[in-house]
Order: structure tokens, then sequence, then C-alpha cells
């Protein structure tokens, strides 16, 4: 693998949150989906918190993060990547995908998810310095990756429930 591209974001136009990865793997790349290695744990994850079937089709799966008023894109529109590890993208050859355009497009987001360390750096390095004002409630979370074996499932659900208290807050808000 080497130049590799990352996925266009998946939003609808009430997004409220917005979970970032940092780039898709090769198992996703391949497939043409957001989290298709079969050991990834985020479809399993945000399926018992927004309450759909992870092993439902890609497209269901999806549409219920839409009509969550979730969006889920990566830090990386681009980069040199052998393998999958995000430990081997070269730094040097992130290309950051266009943050200002999507947040212009959805005004509503206003707290970014991170998957990992990975997309919060990158993130952190790469984006921040260039949003144009735009106050963020920035969150990073464990990975859903199977490389990061360091927590189990539930220890992993019960961080991620965050995002969850997150958009119960933001309808309590709205009223």
């Amino acid at each position: 693998m080497s130049n590799i591209q990352s996925f266009p974001p998946i939003a609808g136009s009430s997004a409220r949150l917005l979970i970032l990865g940092s780039m898709p793997g090769k198992a996703s790349l391949d497939a043409g989906q957001y989290y298709a290695h079969p050991r990834n744990q985020f479809w399993r994850i945000l399926g018992d918190i927004v309450g759909f079937d992870p092993l439902s089709d890609y497209a269901t799966r999806t549409q219920a993060l839409i009509e969550a008023d979730i969006a889920l894109w990566d830090v990386m529109k681009s980069c040199y990547r052998p393998g999958s590890l995000d430990a081997a993208i070269a730094k040097h050859s992130i290309v950051a995908n266009n943050f200002n355009g999507f947040l212009a497009d959805h005004p509503g987001v206003d707290t970014v998810f991170f998957n990992g360390a990975t997309a919060e750096q990158a993130f952190r390095r790469l984006v921040l310095p260039e949003l144009v004002e735009r106050s963020l409630n920035l969150q990073r979370l464990p990975s859903t990756s199977p490389a990061h074996a360091a927590l189990s499932y539930q220890q992993k659900l019960q961080c991620w429930r965050g995002m969850k208290i997150a958009l119960n807050q933001a309808e309590w808000l709205e009223r």
C-alpha cells in the first residue's frame, strides 16, 4: 500500500457530533466502507449506543448514524502508509480533509470524538490551527481497532457512552 485516500464523510444536514478516525485500514479500503475489519469494534459499539444491529448491512448502519445526528469521517484525506497500522503513516505525507468546508456545511456540529490517539494528534496538529472561528468540544475515545487490545469491549463501550450523553444534552438544550 502506498498513497491512500480516505472516504467522503457520512453526515446528514442535522449532524451534531462528528466521529473522526485517522485513515481507513486495508480491509476498509478494500471494502470501500468505514471500519470494515471484522474485529474492529466500531459498529458493535455504535450499535449498542445508538440502537441498531451491528451486523446489518452497511447502508442500514450508516443511515442509523445519520438519523442519530452523528457524522463520521477521517482526519486524513490522504497519506502514505504501508500496511494498516496508524504507526506506519508517514507524517510528512499527510494531507488533512477540508474541515472548514465540512463545518460550514454542518453548522450544528459542536463536538468531535476521536477514535483513538492518532486521529486526535493529527487533528490538533494539522486541522485545529486552520479552523476558522469555530469552537469545538474535542474528546478522545479509545480506539476501536483490534490493534488496541489494552481495554476490553465493555471498557471501550463505557468510554464511548459519553457520546450518547453529549447527544442527549444537545437535545435537552434545544428544547
